[in-house]
């Protein structure tokens, strides 16, 4: 089990991380903006809860598989960033959809589950959050104090319930400039136009990163 001193330690440094500015920060604040904060929420926890795949991945060492293998990594890094590339191509394509009742009278709102299921998946594909996951988690373990990869998995929950608390604050109370984009359609579309913009310019980035 973990001791306080090392909990204490290790959450520090987690809320840093987490707090610091970063692409799913960007993602949640920009979707509890543009499409309220239930659906701000919704794919922040998602965000957070991809997490567990990559604790999953450290424990077990298939992460440190991936980075040794060149051809393996550059495939989940490739699909990463089209993925994000395909986001922000329908970002573009939006209507004017960033306010929330906007989006529902096109049919361009996605449901809250939907958004759910995207953040899970955005975050399980992040090759470089496999990485840091590989690297970070193992820095705060010791082996004196019982089972290691016992203590991976107890610091990996720890990581994804912290993350999961501020990614949800952040989507919450992002929902309120939401009622200020629902009395201006046209703000909202920009919006959209701008997160299209930083979508595509992550993937790009994540694609051509070494």
């Amino acid at each position: 089990m973990l001791t306080l001193d090392q909990s204490l330690a290790f959450l520090a440094a987690a809320i840093l991380l987490t707090l610091s500015p970063g692409p799913d920060n960007m993602l949640v604040l920009s979707l509890g903006m543009a499409r309220g904060r239930l659906r701000g929420v919704a794919f922040g926890l998602g965000c957070a809860l991809g997490c567990l795949s990559h604790t999953l991945l450290a424990v077990v060492g298939v992460s440190a598989l991936i980075a040794a293998s060149p051809l393996a990594f550059g495939a989940l890094k490739v699909c990463g960033g089209l993925y994000l590339a395909w986001l922000g191509v329908g970002a573009l394509r939006s209507r004017g959809g960033g306010a929330v009742s906007a989006a529902r009278s096109t049919g361009m709102a996605e449901s809250p589950r939907r958004l759910f299921l995207k953040g899970v998946f955005a975050n399980a594909i992040n090759p470089k959050v496999a990485l840091f996951f590989l690297s970070f988690l193992p820095q705060f373990v010791a082996p004196a104090r019982g089972d290691a990869n016992l203590q991976t998995a107890l610091l990996g929950l720890a990581f994804t319930a912290q993350a999961a608390v501020l990614f949800g604050l952040l989507g919450w109370f992002s929902g309120s400039v939401g009622a200020w984009l629902n009395r201006r359609p046209r703000a909202g579309m920009w919006l959209d136009r701008c997160a299209g913009v930083v979508f595509i310019a992550l993937g790009l980035r994540l694609i051509v990163a070494r």
